[in-house]
């Protein structure tokens, strides 16, 4: 049995429905677990402990960019930045970029 893989989708949300949805629909029809905003509200520091744990347990880390910047955080540590970058700072200090390094066998590239 293959082993499946968690993938978590980060990006805006409003101008980007429809590609998260196409990146959703790809990650399931290859039979892996697609994880997103869609499930937190990204501005409760409650959700955000969720947002970070389940970061932590995916394989992999999707974003996509799109025109927006998304919403800005208001106060804080983070102030300034938005939710979106949030995610991906803490995503990139996971070193995912080494996940798909190793995965990949250089086939990815």
């Amino acid at each position: 049995m293959e082993k499946k893989y968690q993938i978590f989708i980060s990006s805006t949300y409003k101008d980007l429905i429809e590609a998260r949805s196409k990146v959703r629909d790809a990650i399931l029809s290859m039979m892996h677990f697609p994880v997103g905003m869609e499930m937190f509200n990204a501005a409760d520091e409650e959700q955000w402990e969720i947002i970070q744990e389940t970061i932590d347990s995916s394989d992999y880390y999707v974003l996509i960019l799109g025109q927006r910047y998304g919403s800005i955080i208001e106060s804080g540590s983070d102030a300034g930045i938005s939710y979106t970058e949030k995610e991906f700072r803490y995503a990139r200090e996971k070193n995912f970029e080494e996940k798909l390094k190793e995965s990949c066998n250089d086939k990815c590239y």
